[in-house]
């Protein structure tokens, strides 16, 4: 069931704002979805049906939701296998998803369509902490707590590829899935997306060696990347260079399986970010904090921003939706 805020139906007027800290600062639930029966694990949009939106929860369940009309188009239930982590494949009816049963770590394309398995994909021995496809190519990482990260083709069964790393990883394709990155002890290290056997072209220092990664994400134009760790680092770096931009610190993850997690916007100037006290900060890339949002959870939200939009969208154990109220910008001269 959805709820409106104060901010949602002023979000409906047309009005041609840019981001900035004020509009941050101006940042309301606009509407939320509150009929989860779990916490949400996983969250993702299609990269062309932007309208779309998949998520996954702890009450074993996947929704599909058309975001530009606020309604839940359809709820699939994974009984037997549960499910963790989920993405859209290139088809926005088809999507990938992990398990959460402890038994069964196969990965699974399910079409959203009449609920069947189109291929299982079986090759990790513990929990699949991250998943990227890449974008305009049939084929997607996966990485593990079993110390792998794997290559897919989803027309084969198995593993096209093995990259063996030292700890948790945390792996993504870059925009223009010409490059991924695979982050562990404390480096990220980047790979030609052709050429990956040959090995990373460039490793770049991030904190500690003992870190814990647990997002690594590209901004949309690839010239900047993000690193999350459970110890509640949020790394922001130069892409080409690996210099440092700028580091934030919140609360660590403090849950088992918790996941510290942050988005880019879509201009690559600010970053929102959870905090292992269940808070979502905003974050100007080059200046630091611009705003906070308790919470009465004690674990970090899943954090998305919608595609080409001024709006996010936080998941616990409900979907909210953030846009700016509009009431509280009506002296800023940002709006035209």
């Amino acid at each position: 069931m959805a709820e409106r805020g104060g901010g949602g139906e002023d979000s409906k007027e047309r009005v041609s704002m840019e981001l900035s800290d004020e509009v941050f600062k101006a940042m309301e639930v606009g509407l939320a979805f509150r009929d989860y029966n779990g916490r949400i694990s996983s969250m993702d949009f299609h990269s062309r049906a932007t309208n779309y939106l998949v998520t996954a929860s702890d009450d074993e369940s996947i929704r599909l939701y058309d975001i530009q009309n606020s309604v839940c188009l359809k709820t699939i239930n994974s009984k037997k296998y549960g499910v963790d982590l989920v993405c859209f494949t290139d088809n926005p009816t088809v999507v990938l998803y992990s398990s959460k049963n402890g038994w069964d770590e196969s990965l699974r394309l399910l079409s959203l369509n009449d609920n069947k398995y189109l291929r299982y994909f079986k090759g990790h021995h513990d929990r699949v902490v991250c998943l990227s496809l890449c974008p305009g190519r049939d084929t997607f990482m996966s990485g593990s707590l079993d110390r792998t990260v794997l290559l897919w083709d989803p027309r084969a069964d198995k593993a096209q590829g093995l990259l063996r790393v030292q700890g948790r990883p945390a792996v993504s394709f870059d925009e223009q899935g010409m490059i991924f990155g695979v982050a562990f002890g404390g480096a990220i290290r980047l790979f030609d997306s052709r050429f990956y056997e040959k090995g990373p072209f460039e490793v770049f220092y991030v904190g500690e060696e003992e870190s814990e990664a647990n997002v690594l994400k590209f901004s949309n134009d690839g010239t900047q990347m993000l690193l999350t760790t459970t110890e509640g680092h949020v790394y922001i770096l130069d892409s080409f260079h690996g210099t440092p931009v700028n580091t934030f610190k919140v609360k660590p993850v403090l849950s088992d399986g918790g996941t510290l997690e942050a988005s880019f916007s879509p201009d690559g100037a600010y970053v929102v970010s959870g905090s292992g006290d269940g808070s979502v900060y905003a974050w100007n890339v080059k200046n630091g904090k611009v705003a906070c949002w308790g919470s009465t959870d004690s674990e970090p939200p899943m954090i998305k921003w919608a595609p080409g939009s001024l709006m996010f969208l936080t998941g616990s154990s409900e979907l909210s939706f953030w846009v700016p109220d509009l009431s509280k910008l009506s002296s800023f001269a940002g709006i035209k």
